[in-house]
């Protein structure tokens, strides 16, 4: 008589969900957004957990803007929060807000969002901070747009070293527009502290148009990270120009591509 053998296999799946991260310069975002275009963004940052914009408008359309942005994302069937920072202080440039947008089944928001006040006068557009907690581990993004390659960044990006240490107890990632490749030496004294960028030599500016295939210019969007806290698992660009016929017609959108991170938190 045969012998029947039965075998279980069991499967674990080891690789648990991890919040991810989502960062896009959205380009004067305010009332000259169409409702197809807040449609189109939607449809580029809905599965991801946290989203961070810069170039909010500063005047009342931003934050209505951002308002009917979340509402699309809240039709999509799963439930969004956001907060919009006050304009920023900047006199002596373009004043701006920030945003940010996240899945509450997810994250948490813990406390109140609030733009950096000690360097409010040697940077222009402060950062934005808000602080996360995923699975009791909280982080905090901080939300920045640097001015113009041409008006210098590093100028302001310098102040950046001093923030680990202004914040010692929170796990700090910077991300936004920067302006600046991360090549430059003003961040040598945050990869000192232990920081790294998530992104080496990836272009994330859009051209006025492609050089044959070639239509990004410029890596300035990029996401500094404590290594010793935050352990990367997948990264990448949306290249959604790519949806577009012309580079003038994506550029309705943004002239900026989203970067994007998932990530673990060390507790």
């Amino acid at each position: 008589m045969e012998k029947l053998i039965i075998v279980i296999f069991f499967y674990v799946n080891y690789s648990l969900a991890q919040p991810s991260l989502l960062s896009w310069n959205l380009a004067d975002f305010g009332s000259s957004k169409s409702d197809s275009t807040l449609l189109f963004i939607v449809k580029q940052i809905k599965n991801y957990d946290i989203v961070a914009l810069q170039e909010i408008v500063a005047n009342d359309s931003g934050p209505q803007t951002v308002a009917k942005l979340a509402d699309e994302l809240n039709r999509k069937g799963t439930k969004w929060a956001y907060a919009v920072s006050e304009p920023t202080s900047s006199s002596a440039y373009k004043t701006e807000r920030y945003a940010f947008l996240w899945k509450t089944n997810t994250v948490q928001l813990i406390g109140k969002p609030w733009l950096e006040k000690k360097y409010n006068l040697e940077i222009d557009r402060e950062p934005f901070y808000a602080t996360f907690q995923y699975q009791n581990k909280p982080f905090t993004v901080v939300n920045f747009h640097a001015i113009t390659k041409k008006r210098q960044p590093e100028t302001e990006i310098k102040y950046f070293k001093f923030l680990p240490e202004q914040y010692p107890n929170l796990t700090l990632l910077f991300v936004g527009d920067f302006n600046c490749p991360e090549t430059h030496t003003v961040f040598n004294p945050l990869k000192k502290m232990g920081y790294t960028s998530a992104f080496e030599n990836q272009k994330t500016t859009l051209r006025t148009s492609c050089l044959e295939k070639d239509c990004l210019a410029s890596p300035f969007d990029n996401m500094y990270y404590p290594k010793q806290k935050i352990t990367i698992l997948q990264k990448g660009i949306i290249p959604f120009y790519e949806q577009f016929q012309n580079l003038k017609e994506a550029r309705k959108i943004s002239d900026h591509v989203p970067i994007w991170i998932q990530f673990t938190i060390e507790n």
